[in-house]
Order: C-alpha cells, then structure tokens, then sequence
C-alpha cells in the first residue's frame, strides 16, 4: 500500500466507501476522523458514535462490524495501519514504523509537500481582498495586521491550489478628498513639488483641512463642492485626485517591498462609480432596495443588533440621500465584477472587526440579490482581527497619543535585531548582520502578529518578539540554522538524497517523524479557518520536537545507516520549517 500524503483524508474516505456497502450504514455517516491522543494511535473516528445513538444500535458493535469490514477491505495495508476498537466506540488507527518512514522518504522536498497540498483548494477561484489600504494617508501599525495576516493567508492559499487573485481594493473615492483638495488648493500646493516624504505632507494637510472645517463651518461647503466637482469629471480636481493616488501607489509599494506584500490587481473604489447605477437597478428592480427618507435601502430584518423593541433593524444604506454612491453600493458593485470577471468561487475580505456588521449587511444583500436574479453565488468570509495592544493594555501609541507609523516600526524593528545579531555574532561580516537583521526584525514582527489568534488583541513586546526562546521567529529562524550547521560540518547538501538509511527505530525519530507528518493537519487547520496561528503553533511544536531528538539521539555517529537516517529526518525538518516560514513571509537563514 502507498503512503498516503493526508492520511486523516485518505482513513476518512476509505471508511466512506466501505459502510456504503454495508447496510447498517446509510449515505449520511461521517466518520468523524481526527488527529487521536498520541497514547492510541494516530488517528480516531468518532463518528459511529453519533450515528449509533441517531439509530439506535449498539455503538461497539457497529464499530467493530465496520472495522471488520475496512479490514476485510483493500483500503488497509496491515502492515502500515493497525485498527482498533477502543471505549464506548472509537476506531483508533495506528500507522506503522514502515508507514512512517516510507512517508518519510515518499515526501522529501517543496514540491512534494505542495502536490499533495493541492487537493486542499484544488483549481478554486479565490479572490482575496487585501490590504486594501486608504490613499492619502500615512500607514500606521494598526495596518500591519491586512498586510501581514492578507499575506500569509494568500500564500498559504496559493501553496494549497487555489486560483489565486489578490486585490488591493484600495480607498480612493470618499468625502475625504472634498477636504484635501480645498486644502491643497486653499495653501497653492504644488503636488509635482513635493520630496520624498509628500504622503507625509498629504497626511498632514488632510488632518489640517479638518480642523480648519471645524474651526470655520463655512469650509465644509467648500469641501462639498470641490467633491462634487471631482465626481462630475471636473480637470483641475481630476488632475489633483490623480497626483493624490500617484503618490499614495509609491509610498505602497515601497512598504509592500518591505514586507513582502504581493498583489496582482489594484482597483480602488472609483473604478466602481460607473458600475453602480447597475446595483441599484437591479436591487430595485427585485424588490431588495427601497426609498427611505431620500436613501436606498435594504432592509434585512434578521439584523437585530441596531434594531430597537418593535422597530425594523438598522437598515443598509446603498445610496445617500443626495444621490452619492457610499462603501455598501462600490461593496455590492465589487462583488458583481469579482464574479463576471474572475468568475469566483470564493472571496476573502481582511478588515479588522469593527466592520463586522458591514459584511454580515454586505453578504446578506449579495446572498438576496443574487438568489433572485440566478448569479452563482461564491462563498464569502470576513476576516478580521484584533487590536495591538502596548504594555499598559491599550491600543499601542507613541508616546504623545499618535498611531505609530508603519515604516518607523520597521526601521526600528531591523535595528534592534542589528543590534543582538551584532551582540552574538560580531565576527559576522557586517552585510551578513544586516541580512539577517533584516530577516529577523522584520520578521519577528510578522509572526508575532501571525502566531496569535487574529481575533484576539495581543500585546506588542520588542522584548518578546525578539527572543531567542519561546515561540518567536528568531527561535525558529535559529532552529533552521542549526540544522544548516550539521550539514555545513558534514560538507553534505541536505537537498541531495541520502542513500543507505536504516529505518527508524528509537522513540525520538518516531516521535519527529510523526511531527514531521503533522505539517498536513497544519495547513488544513490554517486553510479551513483562515488562521495561519495554527501553523506557527505547528511550527512552534516541530521545533521543540526536533530539539528533542537531536538531544536524544546522536547524529554524527559510526554506524553510516543510523546516521543517514537521522540525517534524513533533520533534511526533513529543515524543508518544513523553511517551507512553512516562507507561507507566512519570513526568509529562513543560512546561519545565524
């Protein structure tokens, strides 16, 4: 029998297609297969559990009938799984030493992994909606998190089949460019004038038209007026609107270089404002959208969250009352050409959580919308996250109250690690020290925005993040150069295979190869909820695993069998590891 790449997968569609020919069985059974406590096996399916008690059947009876049946059956090797009866009615199964180190030797490289991978998002169509930033204004660390959590989650999409399309959907159409533009004009600026630093300066003289309109009310008809204008096409403003945007798509892509941000279309809300006169037509013409008070509408009355005893709920806006499109009509127009144009299966929006409700509105229309007028209809997700939180437990600030911006982070993030790399290694050329601060200050940011659960707030540490211990990228980063040292004193390319190997034998190799396996369940885990902390636990765990054994059982020893083996499986750990920090953006180091 071969390995199997998913062996959860592979157990769970066997046991399908063996009760569909048993008659205790009907088409609904679930096997309920899982990742089992190591003391039992590999893996345990629960299901039968449930679907006993449904019926009515003794659970054990029906259990052992099935694995008589799976045993009888061509789908279990045994001597690469062993099943087993256990408790009220779990089916454990355990995979043999063979299994494990055939698994071992079957799946060696990037490649290897990826192609089995595949099967998780095979040929779907998926459009990811990130980081979405806003024209105009400078990014601050409250950015970080679409940059970071939108990447890793586009790779890890990608390294799993899916048909990628990444779509920063950037805000360049509002009413904040009536005030920017009355500014500009108001103090003569010159846009084609401005240094290095014009997002800065743009940024500044946003926030200054603000506090003028509060100070002088009069100013905000200005604005209006000069909004007005821009949408209806007028040069001046045109011409000032599209140097704002020029500048802006600069300063993005000098921050998408740093982190690693790749995106394949920008297409900002005012690609859509001749595209939703549509949107209103058509939830019109369906009886979706009405007239309230001089506004188009949507009323969805199982929104009750806004909602007041014996009122209908608060509804969703899709055109202000003096005729202006708004978020929720560009949304709706957004979806439709995501749809017509990628022909999308699937559409992943990061936001942070104050937005829930917009979505749960915007997916609730487009469910409406696009039953009644027959449109396939992709499946949609919000992912969103929490805040970043200082030592004090509040939103992370400077210290005169202001957002960090996003660029002074990073500066400050390469040297400080300059710095302990310096402090370690000194003899290290200095390029050398400036690559890897490079790659361990911008990357421990990363992961430790990704190793925490993204719907929770996480506090921001320089101290922790920076680490050498615990589950931080430098303790990773460092895991992997270790392993390039054993290789390095061998003169042996760990991408070369070895020949000559004895299986595994001692409970270390065992308890690695296992780990080493659990890369699968990682990327599922990760994939189904669109949580990449899954992975960095995974990794976290295989690091430790790793540890383990190689202070349990010696590498470099005589015997060249047990050496070539042990030799294999730090080959293995070393592809996983880099594998896997490479989804989540962080570059693995040759040494450290």
């Amino acid at each position: 029998m071969p390995v199997w790449f998913n062996p959860s997968h592979t157990i769970d569609q066997a046991l399908r297609e063996v009760a569909a020919l048993m008659p205790e069985f009907d088409p609904e059974f679930d096997p309920g297969v899982r990742p089992a406590d190591p003391r039992f096996g590999d893996f345990q399916a629960n299901g039968v559990l449930s679907f006993a008690k449904k019926h009515q059947v003794n659970p054990r009876e029906l259990a052992q009938s099935l694995i008589d049946a799976a045993q009888a059956s061509n789908h279990f090797d045994p001597n690469m799984v062993e099943l087993s009866l256990a408790g009220p009615g779990f089916i454990n199964f355990k995979l043999s030493t063979a299994f494990l180190w055939q698994w071992q030797l079957d799946y060696s490289t990037k490649a290897d992994y990826q192609s089995g991978a595949m099967q998780l998002k095979s040929g779907r169509k998926v459009v990811i909606d990130y980081p979405s930033a806003n024209t105009a204004k400078q990014a601050h660390i409250g950015h970080l998190r679409p940059m970071v959590i939108g990447q890793a989650i586009a790779r890890i999409l990608d390294f799993c089949g899916a048909e990628l399309v990444r779509d920063n959907h950037i805000g360049d159409w509002g009413t904040n460019f009536g005030t920017l533009i009355m500014k500009i004009k108001r103090d003569e600026i010159d846009l084609n004038a401005l240094n290095e630093d014009a997002l800065a300066t743009l940024d500044k003289l946003y926030k200054d038209g603000s506090a003028l309109e509060k100070e002088q009310p009069d100013l905000r008809d200005i604005s209006r007026k000069e909004l007005v204008l821009l949408q209806n096409g007028d040069p001046d403003n045109t011409a000032i609107w599209e140097q704002i945007v020029k500048i802006s798509k600069i300063a993005f892509e000098q921050l998408f270089d740093q982190i690693g941000v790749e995106v394949d279309i920008t297409l900002g809300e005012s690609f859509y404002r001749n595209k939703v006169d549509r949107i209103y037509e058509e939830l019109t013409e369906i009886g979706l959208a009405e007239h309230s008070d001089g506004a188009l509408v949507v009323w969805h009355d199982e929104v009750k969250k806004f909602s007041r005893e014996n009122e209908r709920p608060y509804p969703f806006n899709i055109r202000k009352s003096d005729g202006a499109s708004n978020y929720a009509s560009t949304d709706l127009a957004t979806v439709l050409y995501r749809l017509e144009k990628f022909k999308a299966e699937e559409i992943i929006y990061l936001t942070d959580a104050r937005q829930q409700d917009h979505f749960e509105q915007l997916f609730l229309t487009t469910n409406k919308w696009f039953k009644a007028k027959g449109y396939p209809l992709p499946e949609m997700q919000h992912v969103f996250w929490g805040s970043i939180l200082g030592a004090d437990k509040k939103p992370l600030k400077t210290k005169s109250g202001e957002s960090i911006k996003l660029q002074e982070l990073l500066d400050e993030a390469r040297a400080r690690a300059y710095e302990v790399v310096t402090k370690k290694n000194p003899e290290f050329p200095e390029q050398e020290r400036k690559a890897i601060a490079e790659s361990v200050g911008i990357g421990a940011v990363k992961y430790a925005d990704l190793s925490s659960n993204r719907t929770q707030d996480y506090v921001f540490s320089w101290e922790r993040l920076l680490s050498f211990e615990g589950n931080t990228a430098p303790y990773l980063l460092y895991a992997v150069a270790r392993i390039n040292s054993i290789f390095r004193k061998a003169e042996i390319d760990p991408s070369e295979p070895l020949i000559g190997a004895s299986p595994i034998e001692t409970e270390a190799e065992l308890a690695l190869a296992r780990r080493l396996m659990g890369f699968v369940t990682a990327l599922e885990l990760t994939i189904n909820d669109l949580r990449p902390h899954f992975l960095c636990t995974y990794l976290y765990e295989l690091a430790g695993t790793y540890s383990s054994f190689y202070n349990a059982d010696k590498v470099m020893v005589s015997d060249e069998a047990v050496k070539a083996r042990r030799l294999i499986l730090c080959a293995r750990t070393r592809t996983v590891m880099q594998t896997g920090l490479e989804l989540l953006g962080i570059t693995a180091l040759e040494r450290m």
